[in-house]
């Protein structure tokens, strides 16, 4: 396809929250360097990250100005030296390589960071499918060993990571008692097929837990919050279980005391998804083929909360950053 000189996008000028952060501009469309693919934009999903980049507060710090939007779904436009030109007019799912991202009509990533689109996912159900079902797919599965009959306590749980591990901990026979902050969320939860719904307003989540699980405790947390949700997890965990620690929506990094650990003989497991992409590439790829097979079974379905105009990308950040939402927050491409 013939490519335009220039696009919309939305960028982070200077750091901070995002509805402060993000400008609209004008900007050049970027060409694909080697290895790397030119993907037009269907479907942007929003992520947490997205929130802690505009804030400076990401691992990774890309140099100002950025276009931030790590997660797309669209259709591979152009390829760079080294990439098979016949990837052109491939409908793929995909990480963005930043300051290229995917609030904007075309995004940059990495040819490896590109794979194919689950055929039985649209494309605003395919931009949410990536990311937090690899993650939740590596911590319960790599990390975890999570198996048939084991309790699984996913805290967030109709978060969108967290909705993705509800979804993945039924698929391997898990018994799923699902942590949420408000009776909606707590509706949502039992919408997913749990077994357990607790509710952090209103109950107390350790003995509610012990009650869902007749005080023998849980074999697997998943824990994407950190800060006090941690410091629950490990009064239920249960003798041998493992705490997955995915991240720290909260804001707060637990200091776990590993005394307590050594004591009640529980595990405690880092989940850095990000660093599969350069550590073991062929695991990846593996992960999605089994995803896409569960999407084929009807096991996994993105909880798409809204489909957000472009014009919606900051406001719909800022509710990401206020934890007012029930699973994954899209935006559509610029007219």
């Amino acid at each position: 396809m013939s490519l335009p000189e220039r696009m919309a996008a939305w960028q982070v000028g200077e750091l901070g929250d995002p509805a402060d952060a993000l400008r609209l501009v004008e900007v050049h469309v970027p060409r694909p360097g080697p290895d790397q693919v030119l993907v037009q934009v269907y479907s942007t999903a929003l992520n947490f990250p997205d929130v802690l980049l505009a804030r400076g507060q990401y691992q990774e710090r890309p140099a100002l100005p950025f276009v931030p939007g790590i997660e797309f779904s669209g259709i591979v436009v152009a390829v760079g030296a080294g990439v098979d030109p016949h990837r052109v007019g491939e409908r793929v799912v995909g990480v963005a390589a930043l300051p290229h991202g995917a609030l904007a009509r075309f995004a940059l990533a990495a040819a490896a960071d590109v794979l194919p689109a689950p055929p039985g996912l649209d494309d605003v159900s395919a931009s949410a499918f990536l990311i937090s079902y690899q993650t939740a797919w590596f911590g319960l599965y790599r990390r975890a060993g999570l198996r048939v009959g084991e309790t699984l306590l996913v805290h967030a749980a109709v978060g969108g990571v967290g909705s993705a591990a509800v979804q993945l901990g039924r698929a391997a026979g898990a018994k799923i008692v699902a942590v949420v902050g408000g009776p909606f969320k707590a509706l949502a939860a039992q919408e997913l097929g749990v077994h357990a719904v607790v509710d952090r307003t209103r109950d107390d989540v350790a003995a509610a837990v012990r009650a869902a699980t007749e005080g023998r405790g849980i074999d697997v947390v998943f824990d994407p919050v950190g800060g006090r949700s941690y410091d629950l997890s490990t009064k239920v965990v249960a003798f041998e279980g493992r705490i997955v620690v995915v991240g720290f929506a909260s804001g707060v990094i637990p200091q776990p005391p590993l005394s307590h650990a050594l004591v009640k003989n529980y595990s405690i497991l880092g989940l850095h998804w990000g660093l599969y992409r350069t550590k073991d590439p062929d695991l990846v790829r593996r992960c999605h083929d089994e995803l896409m097979g569960l999407v084929s079974a009807g096991a996994v379905q993105p909880l798409v909360a809204d489909h957000l105009p472009f014009a919606g990308a900051p406001s719909g950040l800022a509710r990401l950053a206020a934890g007012d939402v029930v699973g994954r927050l899209t935006v559509a491409p610029p007219d």
